[in-house]
C-alpha cells in the first residue's frame, strides 16, 4: 500500500495536518513525524520518492540537507522540490537588492537565501543527478506576487491592499491593547508587512523567485 510520511518540526502544524488528513479520509495512509530534516530518523534507502515545497529553503546548509534526503531515498529514485531563491539577476553588491533580500529573509524566517545556481551545485555535491530544473515563475502568465501587491485591488485580497493593511494594523493594535492578542503582535504584523513588500519588490525586479523547481535523481548502485 502506498503511504506518505510528512516531516515537520512544529507540533501545531503536525496537529493541523493530521486533522486535515482525517477530514478527507487519508489518515490511514498519510502520517507525520516530528523531526529535523537535517537529521531524519529514518534508515538509509527508505523512500521511493521525496518532495519538498518551500521547505528546504529554510535549511541552514543546503548541501547537508540534500545529503540527508539523498541518504533516505532509495537508489534510482527522485527528489523534487520548489525552492525560494534569488535569481541570476540578483546583484549582491546592489544595496536595494540587499534590502529586498533582507526583508524576505526576516519576514519568512529564512537563512541566507541561495541563488538558483547554488541550489544546483548543492544537489550535485550531495550526489544527485539533476534531471530538470527551471524557474517556473519566468513563464507564468500571471505574476506570482500579484496577491501580495498592495497596489492591486480585489475583494478576495482586500486585506493585502494598502487600505486592508491599515485596517489590519489598527485591529491588531486594538486587540493587543485590550489583551486579546499577545504582546508583540504589532511588531510581528509590521515585519510581515515588510516581508510582503520585499517579496513584491523582488518579484517585480526579477531578483527573487518562489517557484524554482528541480527534479533530481539518486543514481542506481553500481
Amino acid at each position: 500500500m502506498t503511504s506518505v510520511t510528512g516531516l515537520n518540526n512544529n507540533e501545531y502544524q503536525i496537529a493541523r495536518g493530521k486533522a486535515l488528513n482525517r477530514n478527507v479520509g487519508v489518515d490511514k495512509t498519510c502520517d507525520f513525524v516530528k523531526a529535523d530534516f537535517m537529521k531524519m530518523p529514518f534508515p538509509d534507502n527508505s523512500f521511493d520518492a521525496v518532495y519538498a515545497i518551500e521547505a528546504t529553503c529554510h535549511a541552514p546548509d543546503a548541501v547537508g540537507c540534500y545529503k540527508e534526503i539523498y541518504r533516505v531515498l532509495k537508489p534510482g529514485q527522485c527528489f523534487a522540490a520548489y525552492e525560494w531563491c534569488m535569481t541570476n539577476s540578483y546583484d549582491s553588491h546592489n544595496k536595494e537588492h540587499q534590502k529586498i533580500k533582507a526583508e524576505i529573509e526576516l519576514g519568512n524566517g529564512l537563512p541566507d537565501i541561495r541563488v538558483t545556481g547554488q541550489c544546483l551545485e548543492a544537489l550535485k555535491q550531495a550526489g544527485f543527478e539533476v534531471i530538470w530544473e527551471k524557474d517556473l515563475a519566468a513563464d507564468s502568465p500571471i505574476p506570482w506576487y500579484l496577491p501580495l501587491d498592495k497596489s492591486s485591488f480585489s475583494l478576495s485580497s482586500f486585506r493585502l491592499t494598502a487600505v486592508g493593511r491599515l485596517v489590519t494594523r489598527n485591529m491588531v493594535m486594538a486587540l493587543e491593547y485590550v489583551g486579546l492578542a499577545p504582546k508583540g503582535s504589532q511588531r510581528v504584523q509590521a515585519f510581515l508587512e515588510k516581508a510582503a513588500e520585499g517579496l513584491v519588490d523582488g518579484g517585480k525586479k526579477d531578483i527573487f523567485t518562489p517557484m524554482y523547481f528541480f527534479l533530481a535523481r539518486k543514481p542506481h548502485l553500481e
